[in-house]
């Protein structure tokens, strides 16, 4: 009696066994289907990589967060635009048996390639309704090629298949390859602080022009207060308005681009002298940024060739060069030189008297 319940039991198992593997191996996607993946929220990361030897890891932290190469925040607009690629991509046509060999060839040497993880449950049954045993792998590698002639599909060749594709999103006008962008720099996010006004601890303005119009707006039980940098003294009746306006400018506060296009002779004479202002920001949970701005020239030889480094017309009227560090700055990471515009810090950059009541005053100045 007990050898047929031991052979019942392992007869069971051995069916239990057969019936996940068979769903599992049916559930695993196949090179027959199209290109695009329909489920985008199971991608876990994203590789991207030229022959030019750049090389970019976009890693998902939550639903609406994404880091490149594990250490930066990425931008959210171009990580959804790539996961909408994916998801919307269709296969328009096969490349022919005569032009694949150059298809090929081509996509070989100037393709981006593409490599996509994805949480895969070794058990997904009804549908998706129930997943089990998830881990990430490896679902789906392809490699980018430049646009069609028409300039409404790019070429792509997948891993696994026999023959180059040419894919296109319906009823878009327009190719894919810009969208898989291969430079780090590109995929991070220009986000300096996004803040609202109740997770704003303390805002410090330090002017080393002028030390006497340097001040600190910090949190003071349900407000704010006011006080100099100089000699810590409290500031009475200052223009709770103007303070307002300045504390809602701290919601999705970005730079404009990185200034790694701009020569590093031009920056390095630019941001090696004393800033023009200094912002510190700290949230309620003690994390700090600082923005140290310098002025931007209108024409690299202006800074050495002009008589009067203060001549306003050498300046760019509407963009500052700035340097942007979080938590505490140091020589291995000094913080990333960028552009700011005046429009977008033109409200926190005032010197105390303006938040007293005075005229606002240019950044420059």
């Amino acid at each position: 009696m007990k050898k047929k319940n031991r052979i019942l039991i392992i007869i069971t198992v051995a069916v239990v066994v057969a019936a996940a593997l068979i769903a599992y191996l049916l559930s695993r996607p196949t090179f027959k289907q199209d290109y695009h993946i329909e489920d985008i929220a199971s991608i876990t990361k994203i590789f991207l990589a030229d022959k030019e030897n750049n090389e970019v890891t976009l890693t998902r932290v939550s639903d609406s967060s994404w880091v490149v190469d594990n250490q930066y925040p990425a931008s959210q607009p171009m990580v959804d635009l790539l996961l909408e690629t994916i998801h919307d991509m269709r296969i328009r046509q096969q490349v022919n048996k005569n032009a694949a060999p150059n298809a090929i060839k081509d996509i070989a040497a100037h393709g981006v390639k593409v490599e996509i993880y994805q949480n895969d449950p070794f058990i997904n049954w009804f549908g998706g309704r129930l997943k089990l045993f998830s881990r990430e792998r490896l679902t789906t590698t392809y490699y980018v090629g430049r646009e069609t002639q028409d300039m409404m599909a790019s070429f792509m060749y997948r891993k696994g298949d026999d023959a180059p594709y040419i894919i296109h999103i319906p009823g878009f006008r327009g190719f894919l390859t810009p969208r898989f962008v291969t430079d780090p720099l590109k995929w991070r996010s220009h986000t300096i602080v996004d803040l609202n006004v109740r997770e704003i601890e303390r805002i410090e303005v330090e002017i080393p022009s002028q030390e006497d119009e340097s001040f600190a707006i910090m949190r003071d039980g349900e407000g704010f207060a006011m006080e100099m940098l100089q000699n810590h003294q409290r500031v009475e009746g200052f223009d709770t308005a103007r303070v307002a306006q300045m504390l809602s400018s701290f919601t999705w506060l970005n730079f404009d681009e990185f200034a790694a296009i701009v020569p590093n002779s031009l920056t390095d004479s630019c941001v090696s002298g004393t800033p023009r202002t200094i912002l510190r920001i700290t949230d309620i949970n003690g994390n700090l940024s600082e923005v140290k701005t310098y002025i931007k020239y209108n024409n690299p030889d202006d800074i050495g060739a002009m008589p009067d480094p203060e001549l306003y017309d050498a300046f760019d009227l509407n963009r500052l060069y700035a340097i942007v560090s979080h938590g505490n700055s140091s020589t291995d990471n000094p913080g990333d030189t960028v552009l700011i515009q005046y429009f977008v810090f033109d409200n926190i950059l005032q010197p105390a008297s303006y938040f007293r009541g005075a005229e606002k005053a240019a950044i420059a100045q």
